[in-house]
């Protein structure tokens, strides 16, 4: 069976690529860092991976609001073929792979019109823009598992612990027709919560005010996934804060941390399809 293969995306301010490539190494694919110019001249193509990945970051410093220079670099660059780089996305996805974007990766797909996507058109649905705190939250959160959520991202996950690191993390959503659809297609897949798994608006449990909760979305497919929070920044028990009383607690916990599920999920999926 062929490796997996997850490209990383980095440059222009990304800032959370090798922690990436370790959550893919770690949970069992082949994964490189490749600067985004190097897919723009074409010395690395989309088409020979299985996962495309953009991680966190301060992409162009944010300086005209998060991810929005770098989502219009993506989707009007030309490539030597003539293409737009947006149009090999499309393509990407169109051939049933699957992209994660997390943080200022999130951003990207959303202001590209990635995510959600309810119309089938690619065009920005949604938005993400500064915390109701005014403030950049870097404090850990929970986030529950939407029930009505198909994607193999998230299979098997209830409610999951991870950090957030982010100044505009607040999903907006203007048009009550996109809100209702991503209601119905159960594309709002993680929403902030307490420790119990109760969804909450409640700062700083929710730690920017977005509208529905959300702490990620996807497509229609469950293949393009985006989140605010970091799951690669949990890759071991010993990244959580509280690990010495949770170890006290149970001596036997295991040592693998909660984030690393979600690429694991991916790549066992990718796997499993690849033997079909």
């Amino acid at each position: 069976m062929k490796d997996v293969k997850a490209l990383v995306v980095t440059g222009f301010g990304i800032n959370c690529e090798v922690e990436m490539q370790a959550a893919f190494r770690i949970a069992g694919a082949k994964a490189d860092i490749v600067h985004l110019n190097d897919i723009f001249v074409g010395a690395v193509k989309l088409a020979d991976f299985d996962i495309l990945s953009f991680p966190g970051g301060f992409s162009f410093g944010d300086d005209l609001g998060s991810g929005k220079v770098l989502a219009n670099k993506m989707k009007y660059k030309k490539m030597p073929d003539g293409r737009l780089f947006y149009d090999e996305l499309k393509s990407f996805i169109n051939a049933g792979k699957f992209i994660i974007g997390i943080c200022n990766g999130f951003q990207f797909l959303v202001k590209m019109g990635l995510l959600p996507n309810t119309a089938g058109s690619f065009e920005q649905e949604v938005t993400l823009t500064s915390n109701d705190s005014y403030q950049y939250e870097d404090r850990w959160v929970y986030c529950k598992v939407n029930p009505q959520s198909s994607s193999p991202f998230l299979t098997g996950i209830d409610v999951i612990a991870l950090p957030v690191r982010h100044g505009e993390g607040k999903l907006i959503i203007n048009d009550k027709i996109t809100g209702k659809m991503i209601i119905e297609l159960g594309l709002n897949c993680l929403s902030y919560c307490d420790e119990e798994g109760n969804i909450t608006p409640q700062y700083p449990l929710n730690p920017n005010g977005s509208d529905l909760n959300c702490a990620g979305l996807t497509d229609s497919t469950g293949r393009v996934f985006g989140m605010m929070p970091h799951p690669e920044a949990f890759l071991a028990f010993y990244n959580h804060p509280d690990w010495t009383r949770k170890k006290l607690e149970d001596p036997n916990h295991i040592e693998t941390g909660e984030g690393l599920k979600i690429f694991a999920n991916i790549v066992n999926f990718v796997k499993k399809r690849e033997l079909k």
